[in-house]
């Protein structure tokens, strides 16, 4: 019995929707990031039912640098710590082992490096990563992986996907027994492998064909939007994901802009996240159906529109231009949160109307339609 369902398919775009034991989401989906377990820009979890969240992400390695997996494990969780009921997924740590490329020696045990925070060791292997991930209690876990540069040869490609794959049977193996202990939070805990590769064709082929037999939950595409270009991004989607199983949800990792996200669901992509509408908002940059704005610039000081007529964001509703304009260059929170909020409402809303576009069998229209629109120049 699968817990992923396909409603309809458009092309390759896949409408679907996946059970999980907090709540049935629909695909595709866009993953709202809160690294540390709250959206950065003081947006809670209320908020993120009224933009209408399905899924919330948090990290697993700078969660267990504080306040300790171990301390959300006695809490009662990250759902309880956090307060939030619907699906959350946790990253591996695996990133956070490329990001922090400078301060980590990478072994087949698994990987130390030191905090970002005070500089002390840290080990994390696939085991170390799952029990942190149980402790958490996430509904989803991700494999622990090693993301290598996208520009790397051949050779450190291949050795370094191989060893993912055999951190992956470690990964599985640990999830299985962490989810029959007693005193594990969430025994229904669902585990997604990674694939790996670069923008090496015939490695991410071989990989996604090798991690498929493996009975995962879900498979993601990981290790792009780090340096290549959206053409080759696009490309390895085209070459990867036909070699994933289209009965179990894909997800892409990190991406992206909403053009990317259009391009992504019509390669067969279930899942996204990224950081780029809360960072970017809180810069006040904006998305709008006809493409980005930049909220700090001189011309939108005496505009008393809402950042995008018909959105229907908190921003939108009840603040004009100007006055948010007003707000971040005065450096008040309350700009970066109305910023935030609108971006992730923009991106949640973009997602609806994806599936809709789906369920209508017009997907491709829509995409050509939509990518037009947002490359028609900065908003007026």
């Amino acid at each position: 019995m699968t817990n992923y369902k396909i409603l309809k398919k458009c092309g390759n775009a896949k409408r679907a929707e996946f059970q999980t034991v907090h709540g049935t989401v629909q695909t595709p989906l866009f993953m709202n990031v809160g690294t540390v377990g709250a959206i950065k820009g003081a947006v809670g979890t209320e908020d993120l039912e009224g933009i209408d969240t399905q899924v919330e992400l948090s990290n697993t390695y700078h969660l267990s640098v504080r306040p300790g997996d171990k301390v959300i494990k006695e809490l009662g969780g990250l759902h309880k710590f956090m307060n939030w009921s619907k699906p959350i997924l946790t990253d591996s740590g695996g990133f956070q082992v490329f990001s922090l490329a400078k301060l980590r020696k990478i072994k087949e045990e698994g990987v130390t490096f030191n905090c970002h925070i005070d500089g002390h060791k840290i080990f994390m292997g696939p085991e170390e990563s799952m029990q942190i991930q149980s402790n958490l209690a996430s509904t989803i876990a991700m494999a622990f992986d090693e993301c290598p540069p996208s520009k790397a040869d051949d050779r450190y490609i291949k050795n370094s996907v191989e060893r993912t794959t055999r951190w992956l049977e470690r990964c599985k193996k640990e999830m299985a027994r962490l989810n029959s202990l007693e005193d594990t939070i969430n025994k229904e805990q669902l585990l997604f492998g990674i694939n790996q590769g670069g923008v090496v064709d015939q490695i991410r082929i071989d990989h996604a064909k090798t991690i498929s037999e493996m009975e995962l939950d879900g498979y993601a595409v990981g290790g792009l939007a780090v340096g290549e270009t959206h053409e080759e991004m696009y490309h390895i989607l085209d070459v990867t994901v036909p070699h994933l199983p289209e009965n179990k949800p894909t997800y892409l990792m990190g991406v992206g802009t909403p053009a990317n996200i259009l391009e992504g669901v019509d390669r067969g992509v279930d899942f996204f996240d990224c950081v780029y509408p809360s960072r970017n908002g809180r810069h006040g940059q904006l998305w709008t159906k006809y493409g980005k704005l930049n909220l700090k610039n001189a011309r939108y000081q005496l505009d008393t529109r809402p950042i995008e007529e018909g959105c229907n964001c908190p921003a939108c509703r009840r603040y004009t231009r100007a006055y948010i304009r007003h707000l971040l260059k005065a450096e008040e929170m309350l700009g970066m949160r109305l910023c935030v909020l609108h971006n992730l409402y923009f991106y949640n809303h973009m997602m609806e109307d994806i599936r809709n576009a789906i369920d209508a069998g017009n997907y491709q229209n829509f995409k050509k339609e939509r990518i037009d629109m947002l490359n028609s120049g900065e908003v007026d």
